[in-house]
């Protein structure tokens, strides 16, 4: 039997969700060369192993998978000024100091954003940065630094906007590009970054921000740019009620109709929130394979509404989990967005409608589908991405609570992972941080926050 690189073994439980959603009391977990090269039972026999780790009273699941995410907005969190109103209040309030990016704020951003996700258990995640002031440098660039530094995997989006206020959109001009600058960009970016292989570390997709900020010709051109490059899609769709005006107002469209006007609506999409499709919307959506990154905690904090997970999941569309900007989610946990997706389902559809289970799938298997990764991460099976959490499921918190691990994991709480591992490498290690440069960057976050917000 050969040697794995890493052996987590002995779990309370191990919640593989993969194909067969096997769950298996006292199991153990294998990775090799970066990939999971076993998985099994108190019974099986375990391979030996370089590194042992010993998750007795633990459960182990699937890393999980953010799916949207605006990282510079760490650097804005909790903002005062933008704290009432609606999502375009709350945009209008805060483009002045987001006009101040600059490559260095790109990077610790996102390297103490990555941090923030790694500690509830995310070893992938997608960013929007839709935002790129001119002159500044390569914005998305120094993203995929900081996700390299750590050692997780990373979907960048090369997002943009394109309408200004002049041209009837939101943002100011000191914030826009226009459209053949976006997409020659885009193309540079997915040359120099984007990683086909099945455990890639990094991959690009391509993201204008909003109906109501980028122009119908760039939605049109970027899904076919996409096509050539054969990379995905993303952006803001069906968010707020307020967009479903613009968009009848502007295009005589509501937000779905437009999306399939200018070319989106396939499986190579995944939509921000979609909180308000109707349901011949969730229908046409789901038989596209259309995904959604669903954000409860976001949703509810810019009072946008709540998404019809259980709808769209029902008509074939994958959906995910995200934790959305740091300036209206305010905490990037995917374990508190998965317990906050779970309370929601039951809100809506009463409470046999969403389990712990559920939550668990749509954190990983769904978050996985919508970036393009089914089968390489979201799961714990042989040839997939050695990616895992492993939670402590003990103490005051979990007393009385082991009847069944996985509802135990996200009803009871609050809880962050033990280890957080990638490619069997640890990114968490009994509940730090491995990358020793935490603190610096946590001193450089303060200075670029400090200096955008004075600069209202």
């Amino acid at each position: 039997m050969r040697t794995a690189d890493l052996l987590v073994h002995d779990a309370e439980l191990i919640a593989t969700v993969d194909d067969d959603r096997r769950e298996i009391p006292g199991g153990w977990v294998a990775v090799t060369d970066g990939v999971v090269s076993g998985v099994g039972g108190a019974a099986d026999p375990q391979p030996p192993a370089t590194r042992r780790v010993d998750a007795r009273g633990c459960l182990v699941t699937p890393g999980l998978v953010n799916t949207h995410h605006h990282l510079y907005q760490n650097l804005t969190r909790a903002y005062a000024p933008a704290l009432t109103g609606g999502l375009f209040d709350w945009l209008v309030t805060l483009y002045p100091l987001w006009a101040r990016l600059d490559e260095e704020a790109a990077h610790v951003s996102a390297y103490v954003g990555l941090t923030e996700l790694a500690l509830s258990g995310c070893t992938t995640s997608s960013d929007h940065l839709y935002v790129h002031p001119r002159g500044t440098g390569d914005l998305i660039s120094a993203e995929v630094a900081a996700a390299r530094e750590l050692g997780v995997r990373f979907t960048a989006t090369r997002g943009s906007m394109s309408l200004s206020v002049k041209d009837g959109g939101l943002p100011p001009d000191s914030v826009v590009q226009d459209d053949d600058e976006i997409l020659a960009d885009s193309q540079r970016l997915v040359a120099a970054h984007h990683d086909r292989s099945p455990t890639a570390l990094t991959r690009i997709a391509l993201a204008p921000c909003s109906p109501f900020s980028v122009s119908t010709a760039l939605m049109t051109r970027t899904a076919e740019l996409a096509e050539a490059l054969d990379v995905r899609l993303h952006t803001h769709l069906a968010e707020t009620r307020d967009e479903d005006a613009f968009c009848l107002q502007t295009f005589g469209r509501r937000p779905v109709d437009y999306l399939a006007d200018v070319g989106w609506m396939s499986d190579r999409t995944w939509l921000a929130h979609v909180v308000w499709p109707d349901p011949g919307e969730v229908t046409r959506l789901g038989a596209a394979g259309v995904g959604a990154a669903h954000c409860p905690s976001s949703n509810m904090i810019l009072g946008s509404g709540l998404a019809p997970v259980a709808e769209l999941r029902a008509a074939g569309a994958p959906v995910g989990l995200g934790v959305d900007g740091s300036a209206s989610a305010d905490s990037a946990s995917l374990w508190l967005e998965a317990r906050t997706a779970l309370l929601q389902g039951k809100l809506r559809h009463g409470a046999a409608a969403m389990s712990a289970r559920d939550a668990l799938e749509i954190a990983t298997r769904g978050g996985a589908a919508c970036l393009g990764r089914a089968g390489e991460v979201g799961q714990l099976s042989a040839g997939a991405c050695g990616d895992l959490a492993v939670w402590p499921l003990d103490g005051v918190r979990f007393a009385g609570a082991l009847s069944d691990p996985v509802e135990a994991w996200l009803r009871c709480g609050p809880v962050s992972a033990r280890h957080t591992v990638v490619g069997g490498r640890f990114v968490v290690q009994d509940g730090v941080p491995v990358h020793r440069g935490l603190d610096e960057q946590l001193a450089v976050h303060r200075r670029v926050s400090q200096r955008l917000q004075a600069a209202r």
